[in-house]
């Protein structure tokens, strides 16, 4: 288990400690839900904030998508968050099911899911020996919770989850196409 603790966002080792186990692209990543989170007036970084700065920052997460009309699709969501669309969130904690809302050495600032997923990630990167985790790490963890409001988002934007996650395992195109 990740010491989610270093999710936290403050100053200090917690936070060195993460940063040395993401690539700069996803550093820049958790940067960016960080202050997109803090300007809507949102308590946690969750998993729709997230995705919002993957899509931003990485060419290779937008090419996972079915061309640029759909990664259009996905930012005017993303986008409407604080004007229409995901104002029901504003406010709740994000719990997708998938781990307990109160959890003991629950992460400060981030949802129950959006720790679940950096979780997620890392394990991930282990998994094919890399010391740290990049932004397709995040993307395929994000996808891994059909209950996350990044997937949520995914689905009102038309995007066929099923085969985004087998892309981004690299199932042969055969399989996913």
């Amino acid at each position: 288990m990740q010491n989610r603790t270093a999710y936290s966002g403050g100053e200090g080792s917690a936070q060195e400690d993460l940063d040395a186990r993401l690539t700069v692209e996803l550093a820049s990543v958790v940067s960016a839900a960080r202050r997109r989170a803090t300007r809507d007036g949102d308590r946690q970084v969750d998993t729709a904030h997230l995705l919002h700065g993957l899509l931003e920052w990485d060419p290779a997460v937008r090419e996972a998508f079915d061309g640029g009309p759909q990664v259009a699709r996905l930012l005017g969501y993303l986008v409407q968050r604080s004007i229409g669309y995901g104002l029901q969130w504003h406010g709740t904690v994000e719990d997708s099911g998938s781990v307990p809302v109160v959890a003991e050495g629950s992460v400060p600032g981030w949802s129950p899911a959006a720790a679940a997923a950096m979780d997620g990630a890392l394990d991930r990167a282990h998994a094919r020996y890399a010391t740290r985790a990049g932004c397709l790490d995040l993307l395929a963890a994000l996808v891994d919770d059909p209950e996350s409001r990044a997937v949520e988002v995914l689905r009102r934007a038309s995007v066929d989850t099923a085969r985004l996650a087998a892309r981004l395992d690299g199932e042969p195109r055969s399989v996913r196409d």
